[in-house]
């Protein structure tokens, strides 16, 4: 364990990493590596295909492709620079750069807190309020909502970002419950008194999650006492597929951050800190492109017809080939 004498600041922070998988540390390079770039492809195709394709222009959409956007965003953060740490003997980054990538953690979770939130109200409008969800749900709400949630998600770790920057840092410097530098552990390595930034952390982290995931109980629970209403059979499958998409992203998503932040001890162990962080850091980015491309209908409809145009031209341009190629002859 490193540690700097207590008349200096702590410069640099270790991240514990996996210590017992060291054997196993390309094998993890590896895997991180394919998830990552499933992430990042996923999402980007998820992008283009909305923006492309004119019938996709709808409000749901619009969510899904800003939260796309989000997830590629959020795990630039942290996935990298894990990637880096499997292939380092050495896992350090700076103190600065630890608060950095700590304060856009939590700025973009919040931000996804607040977009998963627009995307039940969206479903709450379209399903219980059919008849007036055109004329309240327009482009240019759409648009105010989005830049509102990633306004509202990037100001939020402010006062944590602050307080724990002004805090003095001269004992250890060695995370050991986490592969990502997040504000509990860093207040953890303080040396002085930490029990009021304990509680303005956890206080800020629970009125973010604990409202968001207020409001998305009550649509659901409004959206599903009226599909059950519905008399129709099929009206009541699709609208439940409609919204079972963004359960299970929501149900993923908040579990793992209330696991990891409503709560003001720490946690049974390091490997459960671990654990949870990657659920919501990895897991969780990764099952959103599965989610709303494979299990989406109308953007896999669309996707079909792109690889399938891609393929048709691109046996086009060989069979032309071939043939240049014998008149030539």
């Amino acid at each position: 364990m490193e540690r700097i004498s207590n008349s200096s600041r702590v410069n640099q922070i270790v991240l514990h990493g996996f210590p017992n998988l060291q054997r196993f540390q390309v094998l993890l390079f590896d895997l991180l590596l394919i998830i990552y770039l499933f992430i990042i492809s996923g999402n980007a195709i998820i992008l283009l295909v909305i923006c492309r394709e004119s019938a996709l222009h709808s409000p749901m959409y619009f969510f899904i492709a800003a939260l796309s956007c989000l997830e590629i965003c959020y795990t630039a953060i942290t996935i990298p620079k894990m990637l880096a740490d499997f292939l380092a003997d050495e896992k350090k980054i700076s103190f600065d750069g630890c608060l950095v990538q700590a304060y856009f953690l939590h700025g973009l979770g919040a931000a996804e807190c607040l977009i998963l939130t627009v995307m039940a109200y969206d479903r709450y409008l379209a399903i219980c309020r059919p008849l007036r969800y055109s004329s309240i749900m327009t482009i240019d709400l759409c648009v105010k909502l989005v830049v509102t949630c990633f306004i509202g998600g990037i100001l939020s770790p402010v006062i944590e970002t602050i307080l724990i920057s002004l805090l003095p840092f001269c004992g250890l410097n060695l995370i050991e419950n986490n592969v990502f530098c997040d504000f509990p552990p860093l207040i953890s390595l303080a040396c002085t008194d930490t029990r009021l930034y304990i509680m303005v952390e956890f206080f800020i982290s629970s009125f973010i999650i604990l409202l968001t995931s207020a409001f998305i109980l009550f649509s659901y629970v409004r959206i599903i006492y009226i599909i059950l209403k519905v008399k129709s059979k099929d009206g009541r499958q699709k609208a439940f597929s409609t919204c079972g998409a963004h359960l299970i992203v929501v149900t993923m998503f908040f579990s793992s951050i209330s696991f990891m932040y409503i709560r003001v001890t720490k946690s049974y162990s390091v490997e459960y800190d671990r654990a949870v962080g990657l659920t919501f850091v990895v897991f969780t980015p990764l099952a959103n492109p599965i989610i709303y491309g494979l299990r989406n209908q109308e953007i896999k409809k669309f996707l079909h017809k792109y690889l399938l145009t891609e393929h048709f031209l691109c046996l086009f341009h060989n069979v032309c080939s071939r043939k240049v190629v014998k008149i030539q002859k």
